[in-house]
């Protein structure tokens, strides 16, 4: 008996949905369970249905698991190497401390790109701590620029794992997804800071002493190593992936044979080095090598260091590779021809507009509904890439619609979402204050980076 794609796409939303928010089932759990239910629904032949799921699952894996995995590892080092340190105090320095909130933006900005925002957070509220105690005022602006860095990067800036499934799933080259989701956040992260000043004299918000363990001890500067070396673990992945981005668009654009010749030479060779895969190894060999210099640990603290952060990437590892999975079984049962057919008559730039739309509007939904960003990105873009699967013309680039979709999984931050409360622990904050400040300023910087890609997809569509 066939069933209708849309009566599918309800059965696996409302499973993953259902499992998450209702039952408090892992994310994992409740992804590959409506993945399994889809493609039973789906067409093709039953003996298939369940293995198909499994290598779906193993094909997603294979292509973001060692990424997320060495981005893990990576976070680790920076911080205990004190790398992470130099980034803020060269931050602190250029700026001065009158325009503290702007470099604790940029310094979250910066540290979230190969850091998971957790911990950037922990390793930034001590300096917000110490600067009020300096300075006798602005703990909550403090707060809020970190979040407003931290949270920005978190959902559009790959190696994170949110927007580096995005990019997989809608198969965007990750140059291209690193470069313009740089490009949206950037304002999303000035209004941000912005926000956070408004915020800091509306909510009054007291100095409170949060217990929750020994803050981190802030280093001394002969402690820390260069900035030039601190730096690297980021910039390096960052410059040879963009590399073999920026040669392979040349490539496109150039009709001048010999020129077309030396840049397919070249491409050899950045197609290795700005392989991710290969760019994330380097950067943590370095970052690795950094934290040996820095701190000498034994081979025995060294191996138990990569073991915990391989540990906390294995759970990141996991859910992702699931909505891979339910990505994979939403395209199996024809989501995608079922959907455009709704639109077949809207024209290509209505059309591209309306899946932007959908695209912000599901991640809302489902990062309200259950409160992770990184599940409601991977959700939303297994969705919207099975609805574009069948070569629908959007009228530009697909990254726009990813970061459309990091865009709304910032919208709508409440209780359930774990930022929230480590912000509110950590800040020593009520939930009332939290929900005052940290929600509103999340959802202005949301519509600021939707308006952005849109502004984008209109004016550059890089197609």
């Amino acid at each position: 008996m066939d069933v209708h794609p849309l009566l599918i796409l309800a059965v696996g939303v409302a499973t993953v949905i259902g499992m998450i928010l209702v039952l408090r089932i892992n994310a994992f759990m409740a992804l590959i369970t409506a993945a399994i239910l889809v493609s039973l629904l789906a067409p093709g032949e039953l003996a298939d249905k369940i293995s198909r799921v499994a290598e779906a699952f193993g094909e997603s894996a294979g292509k973001i698991g060692i990424v997320i995995a060495l981005a893990a590892v990576i976070g680790e080092c920076m911080m205990r190497s004190g790398a992470a340190d130099r980034i803020v105090q060269a931050f602190l320095r250029l700026l001065g401390v009158k325009q503290a909130s702007v470099a604790l933006l940029g310094s979250g900005f910066v540290l979230a790109v190969p850091v998971f925002f957790d911990t950037v957070f922990y390793l930034l509220v001590p300096l917000a701590r110490s600067l009020y105690r300096r300075t006798g005022q602005n703990y909550l602006l403090y707060l809020l620029a970190i979040a407003a860095g931290g949270a920005i990067t978190h959902t559009l800036v790959p190696p994170t794992p949110g927007p580096l499934v995005m990019a997989d799933q809608l198969g965007i080259d990750i140059g291209a997804m690193i470069i313009a989701g740089a490009a949206v956040a950037l304002p999303a992260a000035i209004v941000g800071v912005l926000l956070a000043h408004v915020f800091d004299r509306l909510v009054p918000v007291p100095f409170r002493e949060v217990r929750t363990g020994p803050e981190m001890r802030a280093l001394d500067d002969h402690e820390l190593p260069p900035l030039s070396l601190s730096v690297l673990p980021v910039v390096l992945p960052v410059l040879l992936i963009s590399a073999n981005t920026v040669v392979g668009t040349l490539m496109k654009q150039t009709t001048e044979p010999s020129s077309l010749a030396r840049l397919e030479e070249i491409s050899q060779w950045t197609a290795v080095i700005g392989n991710p895969n290969l760019a994330l190894l380097i950067s943590t060999a370095v970052a690795m090598w950094l934290l040996w210099r820095q701190q000498r640990p034994t081979l025995t603290k060294m191996s138990e260091m990569v073991e915990t952060s391989l540990m906390s990437g294995g759970a990141i590892i996991l859910i992702t590779a699931g909505g891979g999975a339910f990505g994979a079984m939403l395209k199996v049962a024809q989501i995608g021809p079922a959907i455009e057919g709704y639109f077949s008559g809207s024209g290509g730039a209505a059309s591209g507009l309306t899946f932007m739309l959908l695209g912000y509007l599901i991640a809302v939904l489902l990062k309200v509904a259950q409160g992770s960003s990184t599940v409601a990105m991977i959700t939303a873009s297994s969705m919207l890439a099975a609805t574009i699967a069948g070569g629908v013309d959007l009228g530009y680039h697909p990254v726009y619609l990813a970061t459309a979709i990091g865009a709304g999984s910032l919208m709508g931050s409440w209780m359930n979402d774990s930022g929230f409360w480590i912000f509110a622990k950590m800040g020593g904050l009520t939930e009332a204050e939290a929900l005052k400040s940290w929600t509103p300023m999340l959802a202005a910087m949301s519509l600021v980076s939707l308006g952005t890609s849109i502004v984008l997809a209109i004016t550059v569509p890089m197609v």
